[in-house]
């Protein structure tokens, strides 16, 4: 059963997108089962029919620079909901899901959530870094961006915004809400696709996504990380 209490849906869902024109109005139209959302895209300079898209499903669209962050901190300035949902593309909240948020941000000192992680292929490999995610994130509240942050609007300006950085941007921004009280994960999980590790391999996937969050924990530059990621995706 889908809930459809409107307290539960002054959400702003907040998109950011790259040339997602594939597989973005299929991610639109299973929103369309919540009236009352408010749908944002945040593009980063698209090259195919992702703008197009977006509006022909009914989502306002704003424009910025690339990078994720940058993006994402220009639809929440746009968005009017009183509670943010940051939704990767590429990934599928649960049902009722407006529901899970409502529930989680009501609880006594909570700054934030997110949902559990769930990849959308078979394979011993995924499970395992499913329940790699899932443990990371109830234990250390280290949540990552394909996990669905919400966030009430005043805490996350009050936080001061996602990061203009080109990696990484996620895990700071929980850093900084940690500030103002616990990071919840709901118990039910994001579908998420399997492209990342699929381009690379699912070991060296993982371990460069390791590779990363040593490095931000070390104070290394995020620029010089971000080069580092991009390179080895693209190169």
């Amino acid at each position: 059963m889908i809930l459809t209490d409107r307290k539960t849906l002054n959400i702003s869902v907040i998109i950011p997108t790259l040339n997602e024109g594939k597989g973005l109005g299929r991610l639109l139209i299973s929103l369309q089962e919540y009236p009352g959302l408010e749908i944002i895209v945040a593009d980063g300079g698209s090259s195919d029919q992702t703008l197009e898209i977006a509006k022909y499903y009914g989502a306002q669209t704003v424009s910025s620079g690339p990078g994720r962050g940058r993006q994402q901190n220009k639809g929440a300035a746009s968005a009017s909901g009183d509670t943010f949902l940051f939704l990767h593309s590429d990934t599928f909240p649960p049902v009722n899901f407006p529901y899970h948020i409502a529930t989680f941000l009501s609880l006594p000192n909570t700054a934030g959530g997110a949902f559990r992680l769930k990849i959308d292929a078979p394979g011993a490999g995924f499970r395992m870094i499913e329940w790699g995610a899932n443990l990371r994130s109830f234990l250390f509240q280290m949540i990552y961006g394909d996990q669905a942050i919400f966030v009430r609007k005043h805490l996350f300006f009050k936080a001061g915004t996602f990061p203009d950085q080109m990696i990484l941007e996620d895990v700071e921004l929980v850093r900084r809400l940690k500030k103002f009280g616990k990071i919840r994960l709901a118990p039910a999980a994001v579908i998420t696709s399997p492209r990342r590790w699929q381009n690379l391999g699912l070991v060296r996937t993982t371990l460069l996504n390791q590779v990363m969050l040593a490095g931000y924990l070390l104070k290394i530059d995020p620029e010089k990380l971000g080069r580092l990621y991009y390179k080895k995706f693209t190169g």
